[in-house]
């Protein structure tokens, strides 16, 4: 089991919105944030994580909440 919850986003303005409400909510010590468009090698282990689209949270029990729809997957890896 993670020890954090990782924030996978993809800088678009949705994204940017919900990581500030997700470090507002659970802190910047609860979470890892990573911005897939600065860190593409990163995508392979989102969807392995069974992230549909961006921005999501994936929690420490490994359940994937996707939060107001940004990006698809697809859109990500362009």
């Amino acid at each position: 089991m993670m020890s954090k919850s990782i924030f996978y986003h993809a800088g678009c303005p949705v994204c940017v919105s919900a990581e500030q409400d997700i470090i507002n909510l659970i802190g910047t010590e609860k979470v890892e944030v990573v911005h897939l468009g600065d860190d593409s090698g990163r995508i392979a282990e989102a969807e392995a994580a069974g992230v549909k689209s961006v921005p999501a949270l994936v929690t420490p029990q490994g359940n994937v909440l996707h939060i107001n729809f940004g990006a698809s997957m697809a859109d990500v890896k362009g």
